[in-house]
């Protein structure tokens, strides 16, 4: 029988209550992957981030860009944690919803309407140094890093 050393995925979200997102997050939570922490915002989460003695390899923000701070918020996330891959789970597939997350930092953005196995196609993307985008950014992704 053959074993790999597949580093262990965690995972922490931070969303709004959303049936479908826990739907998601309790399939991950089967498949293996151990979730940290749900948070409902930004501030919640960086709180809880403070906390733990190891922090998740990977977090999922869904966005609501109807919030103005979100991209400073979004910001100070990435300063205060670089080592964790974030990825966006968004409705927004646009250059200019994007591309600042690209600059901050963003790892793997999923557009809503991605299941439970395209979360998990980011995620060990993302885990193991890749990155992931949904069909519907990806042309702006690869020019966004193309032109890097």
């Amino acid at each position: 029988m053959e074993t790999t050393n597949k580093p262990q995925q965690t995972l922490a979200f931070i969303n709004d209550k959303n049936p479908i997102v826990d739907a998601i997050c309790n399939d991950l939570i089967a498949s293996g992957i151990e979730v940290v922490f749900r948070s409902e915002n930004i501030e919640d989460g960086l709180s809880k981030l403070s906390t733990l003695e190891k922090l998740p390899k990977v977090c999922v923000v869904d966005l609501d860009f109807y919030d103005r701070d979100i991209l400073a918020e979004l910001q100070k996330l990435w300063t205060k944690y670089p080592n964790i891959n974030l990825i966006a789970h968004s409705d927004r597939d646009t250059e200019k919803a994007v591309k600042p997350l690209l600059d901050i930092g963003f790892t793997g953005y999923l557009l809503i309407g991605s299941d439970t196995d395209d979360f998990k196609k980011a995620i060990e993307a993302v885990t193991n140094d890749r990155r992931y985008f949904s069909a519907g950014v990806a042309d702006i992704a690869q020019e966004y890093f193309g032109n890097k």
